[in-house]
């Protein structure tokens, strides 16, 4: 065996392990190899010149200013069968400076996981489950979203929808069907009749200022209710 000589203060070292002989199928997982020119998303992937953006707007009560956010997507494999898209960054813009070093932080977290590979889905659980300890706000249409974070995370999940990496929550028949019956039952119970929509007295009778009924009308040169008699001559 042959010495070798070192001159440089060793600062770490590892032992060096007989590779096992299942190394080529190892090899083959490798994120930083190829597989017939397959390209992975992994971390040490250069960012290309162009990438393909989508931006969100975010409206909440609790901020005069609202929060865009912009999400990049780098396209992998373009053109063959194994083409995909996966988000690459994340960028939030707000006039809002008071939030600025959480929003840069943020941002560039979950830029990391994006570029990092792999199932990155998580993220959208993580940031809805985030809670506003002063209390969360109602989006128009009666959803209640429990911090602004949240609502991040509610963005994230549609993106990751709209390019196919999650499944939109969709009901089965049965399900479709049984809301179909209930929505209608509660509206039947709800529904108000209009008072003038099934009237039994000429069509542009005015209001009775005696029995709050629409059936004035003018006869004679007179106008009498034709549901009391109520006459303004008498």
């Amino acid at each position: 065996m042959a010495h070798i000589k070192i001159d440089k203060k060793i600062s770490k070292y590892r032992v060096q392990k007989p590779e096992p002989k299942d190394a080529p199928a190892a090899a083959a997982k490798d994120p930083l190899k190829t597989q017939d020119n397959v390209i992975w998303m992994h971390e040490k992937l250069e960012r290309p010149e162009v990438l393909i953006g989508s931006t969100y707007k975010i409206k909440t009560p609790v901020s005069d200013h609202a929060m865009y956010v912009t999400i990049n997507d780098i396209l992998l494999n373009e053109g063959t069968q194994h083409e995909q898209r996966r988000p690459f960054e994340v960028f939030i813009n707000s006039k809002n400076l008071d939030h600025f070093q959480w929003i840069v932080a943020l941002t560039r977290v979950i830029s990391a996981v994006f570029r990092k590979g792999g199932d990155t889905t998580f993220l959208v659980d993580e940031l809805k489950a985030v809670f506003d300890p002063k209390g969360g706000y109602w989006q128009p249409g009666g959803k209640f979203m429990p911090s602004t974070i949240a609502e991040l995370g509610y963005v994230i999940e549609r993106h990751l929808q709209s390019i196919g990496l999650l499944k939109k929550p969709e009901l089965d028949v049965h399900q479709r069907k049984l809301v179909q019956e209930k929505r209608a039952e509660f509206e039947a119970r709800t529904k108000q009749t209009d008072a003038f929509s099934k009237s039994h007295f000429p069509e542009g009778a005015q209001l009775c200022s005696k029995c709050s009924t629409a059936a004035v009308v003018m006869m004679d040169g007179c106008k009498t209710c034709l549901n009391c008699g109520d006459s303004k001559c008498g």
